[in-house]
């Protein structure tokens, strides 16, 4: 099966997915915040971007991060806590661009995000998810860029890579990888996932459970 684990890395994130991992809370302002006690790995990407798909993958369930029907709604910051003892926990941030609701309260999001990626002591890493079949967008560039002034280490993951065929997939990955190394926060590893089919995920997971654990 195409994403199962191999190295011993994989195997053991695999491991550490299948036991506890469970929603704590949703906080539409920072006072609502957990206390900042594990490391966090934050999740990040354009309105539909498959980042609900991605997490559902990752932590091997079916509706852990459920998949907004208007594009643009997940208006919070959703923690999700994984391993029993804790480990760390997952942060579903806001999808950013094409957002349904008015100005005012897009701008509030927009402070949420940038307040808790500048302002969050446990930040181990951001994965900043960037759809194949599009690349980067200005809005990604944008939050990117953010990332850079904060000082925030991330990586860039390619979603629903099983969408268009290799050939595009290799120069689309290509053209976002170049992009990628002239910002001094991005990881130099990029991620290449289908949530669907499996592809890439195991690589990932461990990549995250690396992060998280390891900083």
């Amino acid at each position: 099966m195409i994403g199962s684990p191999e190295t011993p890395e994989e195997i053991a994130a695999a491991k550490l997915f299948s036991g506890r991992v469970d929603f704590l809370l949703s906080a539409p302002q920072l006072k609502f915040l957990p206390e900042p006690t594990v490391p966090e790995i934050a999740f990040c990407g354009r309105s539909n971007v498959g980042k609900s798909s991605l997490l559902n993958a990752l932590t091997g369930r079916k509706s852990i991060a459920r998949a907004s029907v208007t594009p643009g709604r997940t208006q919070e910051l959703n923690f999700f806590e994984v391993g029993d003892p804790l480990q760390f926990r997952l942060v579903d941030m806001p999808g950013y661009g094409f957002a349904k609701a008015p100005l005012a309260v897009v701008e509030k999001w927009k402070k949420l995000v940038r307040t808790f990626l500048r302002g969050r002591p446990v930040l181990a890493r951001t994965l900043v998810l960037v759809d194949s079949r599009h690349g980067l967008k200005d809005v990604d560039r944008d939050m990117m860029k953010m990332l850079d002034e904060a000082a925030v280490g991330y990586r860039i993951v390619l979603t629903k890579a099983d969408k268009i065929k290799a050939s595009a997939l290799d120069a689309v990955t290509a053209k976002v990888a170049e992009e990628a190394r002239k910002h001094p926060a991005a990881y130099p590893e990029m991620h290449v996932t289908s949530a669907e089919k499996g592809m890439g995920i195991a690589a990932l997971r461990a990549a995250v459970v690396a992060d998280a654990l390891n900083g």
